[in-house]
């Protein structure tokens, strides 16, 4: 049996070590479930958007991560795109009004609003380049769409989390280079470390409001936007003085 070796920083392997974790069980099982969410979502990003359900083959994805990809699947189509490309993910994002994600824009000031201009205007340029070329719509992802849900589930995995959402959605964009979604983002502000950040604090944030509000009442917005700011506080301040001294 081939052998992979599993470095851990010191404090967690004596951690481990204390805990008599089966570590060979747990790397075991770990890396099967990340090799199919891989594999899932390679079959997806790079197969045939005919069927019925582009989304099916992704069972780790929330409902409302994949009622966003088939939402940015329509909106491609509608706008006679030859392929889904990372513009039309991030559209159908923010069209979706309602997930994690547009949360984290608005703790680090991008407002959805002013993204959404940035992407019709973008979008509108593209028409205009494009004028009197049609083709059939959009029957795949774009090679960076493609890479985008890549790296998203990469986002999910190594924050560990076992789902994959729209805030992981948003990380994947952020991170892939050259798509048309994350150059819009990283021009509004949306540095990938900072992004990821957002991300973990409005998720720690998200649990802990609820638990003070109930679970039958969501956090409201401004609550978590509080909560989100405050932990990135630290960060901010950091680059803005390492902005100074350069």
């Amino acid at each position: 049996m081939p052998k992979i070796n599993v470095y851990l920083p010191d404090e967690l392997a004596e951690a481990v070590k204390e805990a008599g974790v089966p570590v060979s069980a747990v790397c075991q099982r770990a890396l099967e479930q990340a090799v199919r969410r891989i594999t899932a979502i390679r079959v997806t990003a790079f197969g045939n958007l005919d069927a019925d359900d582009p989304t099916g083959r992704l069972t780790q994805f929330t409902e409302r991560a994949r009622a966003v990809l088939r939402l940015a699947v329509e909106q491609a189509r509608a706008a006679g795109a030859p392929a889904v490309g990372t513009e039309h993910l991030l559209g159908a994002m923010v069209a979706e009004g309602s997930n994690l994600a547009l949360h984290v824009l608005r703790a680090i000031d991008i407002d959805p609003v002013r993204l959404a201009e940035a992407l019709a205007d973008d979008a509108a340029d593209d028409a205009a380049g494009d004028a009197g070329r049609a083709g059939e719509p959009a029957r795949h992802f774009s090679a960076e769409a493609a890479a985008a849900l890549e790296l998203t589930v990469g986002e999910a995995t190594g924050l560990g989390h076992n789902y994959v959402g729209c805030e992981h959605l948003l990380l994947g964009l952020v991170a892939e280079p050259d798509g048309a979604a994350g150059q819009t983002l990283r021009g509004l502000g949306a540095d990938l470390r900072l992004t990821r950040r957002a991300v973990t604090a409005a998720l720690a944030g998200y649990v802990h409001l609820r638990a003070q509000t109930g679970a039958a009442q969501a956090p409201a917005a401004e609550a978590l936007k509080a909560v989100v700011r405050a932990e990135l506080q630290p960060l901010v301040a950091r680059i803005e003085r390492l902005e100074a001294r350069g």
